[in-house]
């Protein structure tokens, strides 16, 4: 039997949930029981780089996010902000002993459940980072408020260029999908807890999923995964989301080269925006019985509208 933590806590011998007991009440009355919680830890991403005569090891992120596919996440993280453009761009990714001692987000105050919340990625030697830039990229792609224009125009900076859209979906299968996300998302449905990305082909088929506390995390992991695999641009995929579309999602999916996101929830206006100034088509709020197109309806087949084309 799994032994309590001082918190009360009881590990499972899952990394990415823990027990807890809580009381729950039905009508006047109450029980204990043991209830599922994803566990969230914070996440250092280290980058080395440099020639081999001057490296230089730097803490550019810490994130907080459920632990597994940390490597994917690191390096999804990297192919998203635009810091690297192929997996040859990596030389390494290890688990860092310690953290950075010069680093300003360091996680020394936080009580870490793990050891490995530590990232280290080696660039190869004849890559070349412009660490402003990262810091650019990075402050204006957050969720701080920066406005709109802001945002699209370094948008524009670090992501590839306008491609045409030939990705095509069927509306039928799109009802599927989300009953297909959750039939394999083993943490979520003891927990409740987590978000989840999904990576689908054009007949619907699920490829491949990650979860996480943070729903930019699971999109990391999963775009992570597929570049290491050398698989991006992901131009014949759709990328499924459990819950909302924002700005950052959206940016996300078009580094990986998605020409198509799903989202179970809402998207923002911001994320609409980016839909249209890139060709991506996006689908919001969906449902057993409905859906929202907010662009590319021409590449949604399977239905009969009468006013199809308005506000694209």
């Amino acid at each position: 039997m799994n032994e309590p933590t001082s918190s009360g806590h009881r590990h499972t011998t899952d990394d990415s949930m823990l027990q807890t007991p809580v009381e729950r009440v039905t009508g006047q009355t109450s029980r204990q029981v043991l209830d599922c919680l994803a566990i969230e830890e914070p996440l250092e991403i280290q980058l080395t780089y440099g020639p081999s005569s001057s490296r230089q090891t730097r803490s550019i992120s810490v994130t907080m996010r459920t632990p597994g596919n940390d490597f994917d996440l690191a390096a999804g993280f990297l192919m998203t902000e635009g810091v690297i453009r192929d997996a040859n761009d990596i030389e390494q990714i290890t688990y860092a002993g310690d953290s950075f001692s010069e680093s300003p987000q360091g996680m020394d105050a936080l009580k870490l459940g793990s050891k490995q919340n530590i990232v280290r990625v080696d660039l190869a030697t004849d890559v070349a980072v412009n660490l402003g830039s990262i810091q650019r990229n990075f402050y204006t792609t957050s969720s701080c408020g920066i406005c709109g224009k802001a945002s699209l125009l370094a948008l524009r900076t670090v992501c590839p260029p306008r491609a045409p859209n030939n990705f095509s979906f069927d509306a039928q299968l799109l009802y599927r999908l989300p009953e297909r996300l959750r039939a394999f998302q083993g943490v979520f449905d003891r927990t409740g807890g987590l978000h989840g990305a999904g990576l689908f082909d054009a007949a619907g088929n699920l490829l491949a999923l990650r979860e996480d506390v943070g729903r930019h995390n699971a999109v990391d992991k999963l775009i992570g995964s597929e570049f290491l695999a050398d698989r991006t641009p992901l131009r014949d995929r759709l990328l499924l989301l459990s819950g909302r579309a924002s700005f950052e999602l959206l940016q996300k999916a078009l580094m990986g080269g998605f020409p198509m996101v799903v989202a179970v929830g809402a998207p923002s206006s911001l994320a609409v925006q980016v839909a249209k100034e890139f060709d991506i088509t996006l689908v919001g709020f969906l449902r057993e019985s409905h859906f929202n197109i907010y662009h590319g309806s021409q590449n949604i087949d399977g239905y009969t509208s009468t006013a199809k084309g308005v506000g694209e």
